[in-house]
Protein backbone atom coordinates (compact mmCIF):
# COMPACT_ATOMS: atom_id res chain seq x y z
CA UNK A 1 0.00 0.00 0.00
CA UNK A 2 1.34 3.13 -0.93
CA UNK A 3 0.15 6.47 0.82
CA UNK A 4 0.11 8.43 -2.86
CA UNK A 5 -2.96 6.35 -3.01
CA UNK A 6 -5.31 8.23 -1.53
CA UNK A 7 -5.60 11.93 -2.48
CA UNK A 8 -6.54 14.84 -0.33
CA UNK A 9 -10.31 14.89 -1.23
CA UNK A 10 -10.26 11.19 -0.51
CA UNK A 11 -8.77 11.69 2.74
CA UNK A 12 -11.27 14.49 3.27
CA UNK A 13 -13.70 11.75 3.29
CA UNK A 14 -11.99 9.47 5.50
CA UNK A 15 -11.72 12.03 8.19
CA UNK A 16 -15.70 13.07 7.54
CA UNK A 17 -16.66 9.46 7.74
CA UNK A 18 -17.00 6.68 9.96
CA UNK A 19 -13.59 6.55 11.53
CA UNK A 20 -13.40 2.86 11.79
CA UNK A 21 -13.23 2.78 8.10
CA UNK A 22 -10.25 4.98 8.54
CA UNK A 23 -8.16 3.13 11.44
CA UNK A 24 -9.41 -0.32 11.07
CA UNK A 25 -9.16 -0.59 7.53
CA UNK A 26 -5.65 1.67 6.81
CA UNK A 27 -4.07 2.26 9.51
CA UNK A 28 -4.49 -0.49 11.90
CA UNK A 29 -3.45 -3.21 9.26
CA UNK A 30 0.28 -0.75 8.21
CA UNK A 31 0.46 -1.29 12.09
CA UNK A 32 -0.03 -4.92 12.70
CA UNK A 33 2.10 -6.19 10.17
CA UNK A 34 5.43 -5.08 11.50
CA UNK A 35 7.01 -4.32 8.68
CA UNK A 36 9.46 -1.12 8.71
CA UNK A 37 8.52 -0.21 5.26
CA UNK A 38 4.69 0.12 6.49
CA UNK A 39 5.72 2.31 9.10
CA UNK A 40 7.17 4.58 6.51
CA UNK A 41 4.04 4.39 4.66
CA UNK A 42 2.02 5.04 8.06
CA UNK A 43 3.88 8.10 8.79
CA UNK A 44 3.10 9.68 5.22
CA UNK A 45 -0.61 8.56 5.23
CA UNK A 46 -0.91 9.99 9.30
CA UNK A 47 1.11 13.26 8.26
CA UNK A 48 -1.36 13.86 5.61
CA UNK A 49 -4.47 13.22 7.88
CA UNK A 50 -3.17 15.22 10.56
CA UNK A 51 -2.66 18.30 8.64
CA UNK A 52 -5.80 18.10 6.62
CA UNK A 53 -7.85 17.76 9.81
CA UNK A 54 -6.15 20.10 12.37
CA UNK A 55 -5.28 23.52 11.19
CA UNK A 56 -1.86 24.66 11.43
CA UNK A 57 -0.20 21.59 10.94
CA UNK A 58 2.14 20.87 7.35
CA UNK A 59 2.39 17.26 6.20
CA UNK A 60 5.60 17.80 5.00
CA UNK A 61 6.90 19.04 8.85
CA UNK A 62 5.57 16.83 10.61
CA UNK A 63 6.95 13.73 8.74
CA UNK A 64 10.57 15.34 8.97
CA UNK A 65 10.04 15.74 12.10
CA UNK A 66 9.06 12.04 12.72
CA UNK A 67 11.92 10.59 10.43
CA UNK A 68 14.46 12.99 13.49
CA UNK A 69 12.95 11.77 16.16
CA UNK A 70 12.67 7.53 14.85
CA UNK A 71 16.26 7.91 14.97
CA UNK A 72 17.25 7.56 18.81
CA UNK A 73 19.58 8.72 20.77
CA UNK A 74 21.61 7.65 24.35
CA UNK A 75 19.79 9.61 27.09
CA UNK A 76 22.51 12.13 28.97
CA UNK A 77 19.43 14.27 30.72
CA UNK A 78 19.11 14.75 34.45
CA UNK A 79 15.64 15.66 34.37
CA UNK A 80 13.60 16.47 37.46
CA UNK A 81 9.93 15.17 36.06
CA UNK A 82 9.87 12.31 33.41
CA UNK A 83 6.73 11.83 31.44
CA UNK A 84 6.05 8.11 30.17
CA UNK A 85 3.26 8.13 27.78
CA UNK A 86 0.36 5.19 27.65
CA UNK A 87 -0.06 3.21 25.17
CA UNK A 88 -3.56 3.41 25.79
CA UNK A 89 -4.57 -0.56 25.58
CA UNK A 90 -4.10 -2.48 29.24
CA UNK A 91 -2.01 -5.47 27.46
CA UNK A 92 0.53 -2.72 26.08
CA UNK A 93 1.10 -0.92 28.73
CA UNK A 94 2.12 -3.73 30.93
CA UNK A 95 4.11 -5.37 28.25
CA UNK A 96 5.85 -2.75 27.56
CA UNK A 97 4.66 0.95 29.27
CA UNK A 98 5.66 -1.00 32.37
CA UNK A 99 9.19 -1.72 31.36
CA UNK A 100 9.65 2.09 30.10
CA UNK A 101 8.63 3.02 33.61
CA UNK A 102 10.90 0.40 35.07
CA UNK A 103 13.93 1.86 33.74
CA UNK A 104 12.82 5.66 33.78
CA UNK A 105 12.86 4.86 37.80
CA UNK A 106 16.25 3.06 37.91
CA UNK A 107 17.65 5.87 35.14
CA UNK A 108 16.06 8.84 37.43
CA UNK A 109 16.33 8.19 40.96
CA UNK A 110 15.72 11.49 42.18
CA UNK A 111 12.70 12.57 39.46
CA UNK A 112 9.41 12.43 39.61
CA UNK A 113 8.13 9.73 37.43
CA UNK A 114 4.45 10.50 35.86
CA UNK A 115 1.90 8.37 33.75
CA UNK A 116 0.27 10.11 31.40
CA UNK A 117 -2.73 8.12 30.21
CA UNK A 118 -6.50 6.78 31.27
CA UNK A 119 -7.04 6.30 34.82
CA UNK A 120 -7.87 2.57 34.19
CA UNK A 121 -4.15 2.15 32.76
CA UNK A 122 -2.68 3.58 35.33
CA UNK A 123 -4.71 1.64 38.26
CA UNK A 124 -2.53 -1.34 36.89
CA UNK A 125 0.46 0.45 38.35
CA UNK A 126 -0.67 2.75 41.37
CA UNK A 127 0.15 0.60 43.67
CA UNK A 128 3.57 1.86 43.27
CA UNK A 129 4.83 5.32 45.30
CA UNK A 130 6.72 6.18 42.48
CA UNK A 131 4.52 6.35 39.43
CA UNK A 132 2.41 9.79 39.47
CA UNK A 133 -0.65 10.25 37.13
CA UNK A 134 -1.41 12.68 34.88
CA UNK A 135 -5.07 11.86 33.33
CA UNK A 136 -5.00 12.26 29.91
CA UNK A 137 -8.28 10.11 28.31
CA UNK A 138 -8.20 8.95 24.70
CA UNK A 139 -11.10 8.10 22.79
CA UNK A 140 -10.54 4.93 21.47
CA UNK A 141 -14.26 4.79 19.19
CA UNK A 142 -14.21 8.45 18.24
CA UNK A 143 -14.04 10.72 15.58
CA UNK A 144 -10.68 11.45 13.90
CA UNK A 145 -11.00 15.14 15.70
CA UNK A 146 -11.53 13.33 18.89
CA UNK A 147 -8.50 10.93 18.68
CA UNK A 148 -6.21 13.83 17.97
CA UNK A 149 -7.58 15.53 20.66
CA UNK A 150 -5.55 13.85 23.33
CA UNK A 151 -2.17 14.58 21.69
CA UNK A 152 -2.94 18.29 21.02
CA UNK A 153 -4.03 18.74 24.79
CA UNK A 154 -0.69 16.93 25.71
CA UNK A 155 1.82 19.67 24.25
CA UNK A 156 0.55 22.09 27.08
CA UNK A 157 0.71 19.65 29.81
CA UNK A 158 3.56 18.30 29.15
CA UNK A 159 5.37 22.06 28.52
CA UNK A 160 7.31 21.40 32.09
CA UNK A 161 11.17 23.09 32.20
CA UNK A 162 13.15 20.29 33.61
CA UNK A 163 11.21 17.41 32.15
CA UNK A 164 11.39 15.04 29.20
CA UNK A 165 8.72 12.59 27.47
CA UNK A 166 9.26 8.93 26.89
CA UNK A 167 6.56 7.67 24.44
CA UNK A 168 6.67 4.25 24.04
CA UNK A 169 4.64 4.31 20.21
CA UNK A 170 1.49 5.74 22.31
CA UNK A 171 -1.84 6.02 20.60
CA UNK A 172 -1.70 9.16 22.47
CA UNK A 173 0.38 11.11 19.72
CA UNK A 174 -0.84 8.83 17.17
CA UNK A 175 3.21 6.63 17.26
CA UNK A 176 4.91 9.43 17.19
CA UNK A 177 3.51 11.89 14.81
CA UNK A 178 1.32 14.56 17.03
CA UNK A 179 4.26 16.84 18.40
CA UNK A 180 3.86 17.02 22.24
CA UNK A 181 7.75 19.28 23.28
CA UNK A 182 10.72 19.76 21.54
CA UNK A 183 12.68 16.71 20.22
CA UNK A 184 15.19 18.18 22.27
CA UNK A 185 13.51 16.51 25.41
CA UNK A 186 11.55 13.79 23.31
CA UNK A 187 12.38 9.87 23.62
CA UNK A 188 10.57 7.87 20.71
CA UNK A 189 10.02 4.16 20.80
CA UNK A 190 9.54 2.89 17.61
CA UNK A 191 8.06 -0.72 18.70
CA UNK A 192 6.98 -1.52 15.24
CA UNK A 193 10.38 -1.32 13.25
CA UNK A 194 12.53 -2.03 15.79
CA UNK A 195 14.27 -5.64 15.64
CA UNK A 196 13.50 -5.39 12.41
CA UNK A 197 12.99 -8.85 10.73
CA UNK A 198 14.00 -10.79 14.00
CA UNK A 199 11.20 -13.13 16.05
CA UNK A 200 11.95 -11.01 19.32
CA UNK A 201 8.65 -10.36 21.29
CA UNK A 202 7.79 -6.25 22.14
CA UNK A 203 8.53 -7.02 25.83
CA UNK A 204 12.02 -8.26 24.74
CA UNK A 205 12.66 -5.50 22.35
CA UNK A 206 11.30 -2.78 24.78
CA UNK A 207 14.22 -3.92 27.21
CA UNK A 208 16.92 -3.56 24.42
CA UNK A 209 15.11 -0.31 23.96
CA UNK A 210 15.55 1.09 27.25
CA UNK A 211 18.85 -0.45 27.68
CA UNK A 212 20.32 1.12 24.39
CA UNK A 213 18.64 4.57 25.61
CA UNK A 214 19.04 5.08 29.05
CA UNK A 215 21.60 2.46 29.79
CA UNK A 216 19.43 0.62 32.40
CA UNK A 217 17.51 -2.73 32.93
CA UNK A 218 14.03 -2.66 32.68
CA UNK A 219 11.46 -5.15 33.55
CA UNK A 220 7.64 -5.27 33.36
CA UNK A 221 5.54 -5.55 36.38
CA UNK A 222 2.42 -4.60 37.56
CA UNK A 223 1.06 -3.02 40.99
CA UNK A 224 -2.49 -2.53 41.46
CA UNK A 225 -3.69 0.24 44.26
CA UNK A 226 -6.41 -2.31 44.94
CA UNK A 227 -6.63 -5.55 46.46
CA UNK A 228 -7.48 -8.74 44.41
CA UNK A 229 -11.02 -9.99 43.75
CA UNK A 230 -11.08 -12.69 45.84
CA UNK A 231 -8.60 -12.79 48.57
CA UNK A 232 -7.51 -16.67 48.04
CA UNK A 233 -4.77 -17.82 46.66
CA UNK A 234 -4.64 -20.97 44.73
CA UNK A 235 -7.32 -19.88 42.51
CA UNK A 236 -6.85 -20.48 38.22
CA UNK A 237 -7.64 -17.40 36.93
CA UNK A 238 -9.49 -17.32 33.30
CA UNK A 239 -10.41 -14.58 30.81
CA UNK A 240 -11.61 -14.93 27.62
CA UNK A 241 -11.60 -11.01 26.72
CA UNK A 242 -10.45 -10.25 23.40
CA UNK A 243 -9.96 -6.47 23.59
CA UNK A 244 -12.98 -5.83 21.18
CA UNK A 245 -11.67 -7.90 18.33
CA UNK A 246 -13.52 -11.19 17.94
CA UNK A 247 -10.44 -12.51 15.58
CA UNK A 248 -9.04 -13.29 18.45
CA UNK A 249 -12.06 -15.93 20.17
CA UNK A 250 -12.27 -19.32 19.45
CA UNK A 251 -15.77 -20.09 17.88
CA UNK A 252 -17.91 -22.72 19.05
CA UNK A 253 -17.81 -24.98 22.16
CA UNK A 254 -14.18 -24.09 23.37
CA UNK A 255 -14.99 -21.79 26.08
CA UNK A 256 -17.89 -24.51 27.85
CA UNK A 257 -15.51 -26.98 27.11
CA UNK A 258 -12.50 -25.31 28.39
CA UNK A 259 -14.07 -24.84 31.74
CA UNK A 260 -15.72 -28.45 31.80
CA UNK A 261 -11.95 -29.83 31.72
CA UNK A 262 -10.67 -27.51 34.68
CA UNK A 263 -14.03 -28.31 36.46
CA UNK A 264 -13.40 -31.77 35.62
CA UNK A 265 -9.74 -31.26 37.14
CA UNK A 266 -11.33 -29.99 40.39
CA UNK A 267 -9.57 -26.58 39.86
CA UNK A 268 -10.79 -23.42 41.54
CA UNK A 269 -11.95 -21.49 39.04
CA UNK A 270 -11.90 -17.16 39.10
CA UNK A 271 -13.40 -16.12 35.56
CA UNK A 272 -13.63 -12.71 34.35
CA UNK A 273 -16.46 -11.52 32.68
CA UNK A 274 -14.91 -7.76 31.53
CA UNK A 275 -16.69 -4.71 31.66
CA UNK A 276 -20.56 -6.81 30.99
CA UNK A 277 -22.67 -7.01 27.65
CA UNK A 278 -21.30 -9.85 25.45
CA UNK A 279 -18.46 -10.93 26.86
CA UNK A 280 -19.82 -11.71 30.45
CA UNK A 281 -23.23 -12.98 28.37
CA UNK A 282 -20.48 -15.89 27.06
CA UNK A 283 -19.05 -16.61 30.45
CA UNK A 284 -22.58 -16.88 32.12
CA UNK A 285 -23.37 -19.39 28.79
CA UNK A 286 -19.83 -20.87 29.67
CA UNK A 287 -20.82 -21.89 32.95
CA UNK A 288 -24.15 -23.00 32.66
CA UNK A 289 -24.41 -26.99 33.23
CA UNK A 290 -20.94 -27.21 33.67
CA UNK A 291 -20.73 -29.96 36.85
CA UNK A 292 -19.32 -27.52 39.13
CA UNK A 293 -19.59 -28.04 42.74
CA UNK A 294 -21.02 -25.02 44.66
CA UNK A 295 -17.96 -22.08 45.24
CA UNK A 296 -15.73 -24.18 42.99
CA UNK A 297 -16.41 -21.24 40.17
CA UNK A 298 -15.97 -17.46 41.00
CA UNK A 299 -16.74 -14.72 38.83
CA UNK A 300 -15.90 -11.36 38.32
CA UNK A 301 -17.53 -7.89 36.87
CA UNK A 302 -15.60 -4.56 36.86
CA UNK A 303 -12.63 -2.51 36.45
CA UNK A 304 -9.75 -4.63 35.27
CA UNK A 305 -6.88 -3.66 37.79
CA UNK A 306 -8.76 -5.89 40.55
CA UNK A 307 -8.99 -8.75 38.22
CA UNK A 308 -5.14 -8.13 37.75
CA UNK A 309 -4.31 -8.28 41.41
CA UNK A 310 -6.16 -11.65 41.35
CA UNK A 311 -3.97 -12.90 38.37
CA UNK A 312 -1.12 -12.18 40.55
CA UNK A 313 -1.98 -14.23 43.51
CA UNK A 314 -3.36 -16.93 41.05
CA UNK A 315 -1.40 -20.35 40.31
CA UNK A 316 -2.54 -20.79 36.75
CA UNK A 317 -3.82 -18.08 34.47
CA UNK A 318 -5.67 -19.38 31.23
CA UNK A 319 -6.95 -17.28 28.60
CA UNK A 320 -7.04 -15.45 24.96
CA UNK A 321 -4.33 -12.68 23.66
CA UNK A 322 -5.25 -10.18 25.66
CA UNK A 323 -4.30 -7.85 28.28
CA UNK A 324 -4.43 -11.11 31.09
CA UNK A 325 -1.67 -12.98 29.40
CA UNK A 326 0.63 -9.80 30.14
CA UNK A 327 -0.03 -9.60 33.65
CA UNK A 328 0.71 -13.43 34.33
CA UNK A 329 3.94 -12.88 32.16
CA UNK A 330 4.61 -9.58 33.98
CA UNK A 331 4.03 -11.59 37.70
CA UNK A 332 5.76 -14.82 36.78
CA UNK A 333 2.44 -16.95 37.07
CA UNK A 334 2.36 -20.23 35.44
CA UNK A 335 -0.08 -19.19 31.72
CA UNK A 336 -1.40 -20.74 28.34
CA UNK A 337 -2.69 -18.00 25.71
CA UNK A 338 -4.33 -19.07 23.02
CA UNK A 339 -3.57 -16.60 19.61
CA UNK A 340 -5.98 -16.64 16.73
CA UNK A 341 -6.54 -13.79 14.43
CA UNK A 342 -3.05 -12.54 13.97
CA UNK A 343 -2.82 -10.78 10.09
CA UNK A 344 1.17 -11.83 10.42
CA UNK A 345 3.16 -14.32 11.49
CA UNK A 346 5.47 -11.44 12.91
CA UNK A 347 2.52 -9.80 14.96
CA UNK A 348 2.32 -12.77 16.81
CA UNK A 349 6.11 -13.08 17.49
CA UNK A 350 5.71 -9.81 18.84
CA UNK A 351 2.48 -9.92 20.68
CA UNK A 352 3.12 -13.24 22.21
CA UNK A 353 4.11 -13.05 26.08
CA UNK A 354 7.59 -13.81 27.46
CA UNK A 355 8.41 -14.67 31.36
CA UNK A 356 9.80 -17.21 33.39
CA UNK A 357 6.42 -18.93 33.66
CA UNK A 358 5.09 -19.29 30.23
CA UNK A 359 3.46 -22.87 29.83
CA UNK A 360 1.75 -22.83 26.37
CA UNK A 361 1.78 -20.22 23.74
CA UNK A 362 -0.90 -21.52 21.32
CA UNK A 363 -0.96 -20.28 17.95
CA UNK A 364 -4.14 -21.12 15.55
CA UNK A 365 -3.88 -20.31 12.06
CA UNK A 366 -7.49 -21.43 12.04
CA UNK A 367 -10.39 -20.80 14.85
CA UNK A 368 -10.93 -24.67 15.07
CA UNK A 369 -12.92 -25.30 18.70
CA UNK A 370 -11.59 -28.82 19.01
CA UNK A 371 -7.90 -28.45 18.06
CA UNK A 372 -7.41 -25.80 20.60
CA UNK A 373 -9.36 -27.44 23.16
CA UNK A 374 -6.97 -30.31 22.61
CA UNK A 375 -3.56 -28.14 22.48
CA UNK A 376 -4.66 -26.41 26.06
CA UNK A 377 -5.33 -29.92 27.48
CA UNK A 378 -1.97 -30.74 26.22
CA UNK A 379 -0.11 -27.60 27.80
CA UNK A 380 -2.22 -27.88 31.08
CA UNK A 381 -0.82 -32.20 31.42
CA UNK A 382 2.60 -30.61 31.74
CA UNK A 383 1.68 -28.23 34.56
CA UNK A 384 -0.69 -30.20 36.29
Amino acid sequence: MEAQVFSDSQIDELIAGDPRTLFRDVVEPLCDSFEPADCDVYAEFLSRVIARAVPGFDAGALLARHKEIRLGRFCNDDPRIVFVLSRVTLGADVAITSIVLDAAKKRFPEARIIFAGPTKNFEMFSGDARVEHLNVAYARHGTVAERLRAGLELKSLLDVPGSIVIDPDSRLTQLGLLPVCDPSRYYFFESRSYGRDGTESLGALTKCWVHEIFGVNGEAFVRPGVGPVHDEDGLVTVSFGTGENPDKRVAGSFERDLIAHLVSRGLRLLIDQGAGGEEAERVQSAIKDCGAAPGQIRTWLGAFAPFAASIARSRLYIGYDSSGQHVAAACGVPLVTVFCGFPSRRMYDRWRPSGSGLIGVIPLEERNAAQALARVVTSLEIYL
